[in-house]
């Protein structure tokens, strides 16, 4: 048995045996739960919103929502994918079927920061970092144009990491649906940023 195989058994024994905790009353349970994923799920929120506030709602709703049902998980895929699923349905429904926009990859620095002396990267000049922050400019309005489907596999796949086996059950599609999204995003995705050159 390889290694990864291994891992992904362990995990998966850990995910059970934290949700029967939970239905026992095992209130740490929970924590543990929260604290493992927590900031996955607020990524993918921020990334779904454009919006810190908004995100750290959506994250506080899609919580309550895994406290209420995660005693019904049966271990059928990862928790780590139940609660993606949970959290991608969650936001389409809050933030509605219009077009969401994208936040920045990489953001610029605010005034207290380029004023804090911190220390700045010695490997990356100035003319260097600038070039790094106008493609990431780029990159989030190029992602902010593709159709939602597109967008959210490619967030799903480039951004989180997930497989597409992952993907595919976070979305409730084939696996073949999900490769079909996520290379049709990145072509637009190609064609939008060498258009903007």
């Amino acid at each position: 048995m390889e290694a990864a195989t291994v891992t992904t058994a362990a995990v998966h024994d850990v995910d059970l045996e934290l949700v029967r905790r939970h239905r026992y009353g095992d209130v740490r349970a929970f924590d543990e739960i929260y604290h493992r994923f927590d900031q996955m799920v607020f990524n993918l929120a921020l990334r779904l919103s454009s919006d810190a506030e908004q995100a750290a709602d959506l994250t506080q709703e899609i919580f309550l929502r895994v406290f209420r049902y995660v005693g019904q998980f049966r271990g059928g895929s990862s928790l780590k994918t139940w609660i993606f699923r949970i959290a991608v349905n969650h936001c389409r429904s809050s933030l509605g079927r219009r077009r969401l926009p994208m936040l920045p990859l990489f953001e610029e620095p605010s005034e207290d920061e380029r004023g804090s002396g911190a220390i700045p990267d010695p490997g990356r000049g100035p003319e260097e970092l600038a070039v790094a922050a106008d493609e990431g400019r780029r990159v989030a309005a190029g992602l902010a144009r593709l159709p939602e489907s597109f967008r959210v596999a490619v967030v799903l796949r480039d951004l989180e990491g997930l497989s597409y086996e992952e993907i595919a059950e976070v979305l409730g599609v084939r696996i073949g649906t999900v490769r079909s999204r996520i290379a049709r995003g990145r072509e637009q995705l190609r064609v939008y940023l060498e258009g903007s050159l």
